[in-house]
C-alpha cells in the first residue's frame, strides 16, 4: 500500500464510523475481480487490463464505476489518474465531484502535451479540487488555474490503526541495526533521491534501514555495491508490525525525496506521529509542512548529499536536541495531521457538495 492509497483508506474506514457508507473502486491484476470489505467500507476491485506510462486502464471499470456512482451522492476522485478522467466523461455521471489534487504530472512531460486537454477539461468539470498541502497549492502551476475552486486538507493518519509490535519483534530489529539508526519508508520510485542518501551515507558508520520495494530497488543495490556502502540495510517490503517496531525504535527518519512528484510524504508523516526528528529537502510541497526546519527536524537542499550527511551527521551527535525535535514532530502530527481532523473536513465537504444536487 503506497500513500495514496493509504490517505484513501483513512479517509474511508475514517468515514464509516461516522455513518458514511463508502465505495471505493481501484485496478487489480487479479483475474477474479472482487469486491471485499475492509475496514467498515467495500473495496471494488476491477479488472487490469494494460499500464502505459504509468497509467492503469480497464475496460470493466466503465461500467462497474458507472454502477457505483448512480448510488452514490458524491463521487470522489484522485489525481492523477488520467483514465479516471476518460472514465468521468464516458460514463457521464451527473453528480457533485470532487478531486484530491495529489501532485502535478512530473516526469512523462511528453505525453503530458497529449493529456493536458483532457487534464484541464477534467479539473474544470469537478466542483471541488482539494490540495494536500498549503505549500503545493502555492507552487503548483496548475492549481493556480482553478484557484477560486481549490480547499487545502491536509492527509491524516490514526495511529490507533497501527499494531503494537511485540517487544520480541523489537529486540529482533535492535540486534540486526544497533540501538541508533535511521529510517526510510516507502516505495523505492526514481523521485524518492534514495541514490541520493547512497551517497550520503558513503563514508560514514550510521546504520540506514531502507523499508519497501519498487521499480529501481535492483540499480539502488547495484549502486550501493558499487560504492562500497555496507551500512545500508535494504529489507525490502515488511509487515506493518515491523514497520512499526523500526519506526519506534529509530534515531531519525530520512527522507530524501527530490523531485515535486513527491507531494507530501506519508511515510514522512508517520515519522512525525512516533515522535521522531525527520530530515526531507526543500521541494516546495507538503514535505516540508510536515517537517519545519529547525524545529521538527532537519530541511536540505534536494540533490545534495553532503548537506544530506551533514543533517545526518547533526541528529546523530546531538541526541538530546534530535528528541526534541522529535517531541515537536508529535506536536504537529496532533495538532494538524490526525486521521479525525482529516475525516471531519472531508465528511464537512460531502455534506456540502451533497446539497448541491
Amino acid at each position: 500500500m503506497g500513500g495514496t492509497e493509504q490517505v484513501i483508506n483513512q479517509i474511508a474506514r475514517g468515514a464509516s464510523r461516522l455513518a458514511v457508507e463508502t465505495d471505493v473502486l481501484s485496478l487489480t491484476t487479479d483475474p477474479f475481480s472482487q469486491t471485499v470489505d475492509i475496514d467498515g467500507y467495500l473495496a471494488h476491485r476491477a479488472r487490469l487490463d494494460i499500464q502505459v506510462a504509468s497509467t492503469a486502464f480497464s475496460i470493466s471499470a466503465f461500467s462497474r464505476f458507472s454502477q457505483l456512482a448512480k448510488k452514490a451522492d458524491v463521487i470522489h476522485y484522485h489525481f492523477p489518474w488520467p483514465f479516471m478522467d476518460l472514465v468521468h466523461f464516458a460514463t457521464r455521471i451527473n453528480k457533485p465531484t470532487v478531486v484530491t489534487y495529489h501532485s502535478d504530472i512530473i516526469r512523462q512531460k511528453h505525453l503530458l502535451k497529449l493529456y493536458r486537454p483532457l487534464m484541464r477539461r477534467f479539473l474544470g468539470s469537478v466542483d471541488r479540487i482539494v490540495a494536500t498541502s498549503p505549500n503545493y497549492l502555492a507552487t503548483s502551476d496548475v492549481l493556480k488555474d482553478y484557484i477560486d475552486k481549490v480547499q487545502v486538507i491536509p492527509i491524516g493518519l490514526d495511529k490507533t490503526a497501527y499494531p503494537r509490535p511485540e517487544a520480541c519483534r523489537q529486540r529482533l530489529w535492535e540486534d540486526r541495526l544497533g540501538p541508533k539508526f535511521f529510517l526510510f519508508v516507502g516505495v523505492i520510485r526514481y523521485y524518492k533521491g534514495l541514490h541520493i542518501l547512497l551517497e550520503a551515507a558513503k563514508g560514514t558508520d550510521y546504520p540506514v534501514a531502507i523499508v519497501g520495494a519498487g521499480p529501481i530497488e535492483a540499480e539502488l543495490k547495484a549502486q550501493a555495491s558499487q560504492l562500497g556502502v555496507r551500512n545500508v540495510h535494504f529489507l525490502g517490503h515488511l509487515p506493518d508490525e515491523d514497520k512499526v517496531a523500526l519506526l519506534s525504535q529509530c534515531l531519525g527518519v530520512v527522507f530524501p525525496s527530490h523531485l515535486r512528484s513527491e507531494a507530501f510524504g506519508v511515510s514522512l508523516l508517520e515519522g512525525a506521529m512516533y515522535g521522531k526528528p525527520m530530515i526531507s529537502s526543500e521541494i516546495g510541497t507538503g514535505t516540508t509542512f510536515v517537517n519545519i526546519k529547525d524545529e521538527t527536524g532537519l530541511v536540505v537542499p534536494p540533490g545534495d548529499p553532503v548537506a544530506l550527511r551533514h543533517a545526518m551527521r547533526y541528529l546523530w551527535e546531538h541526541p538530546v536536541e534530535a528528541a526534541a525535535m522529535g517531541e515537536q514532530a508529535e506536536k504537529r502530527y496532533l495538532q494538524y495531521f490526525t486521521a479525525d481532523r482529516m475525516v471531519d473536513a472531508y465528511i464537512d465537504l460531502y455534506r456540502e457538495l451533497a446539497h448541491m444536487q
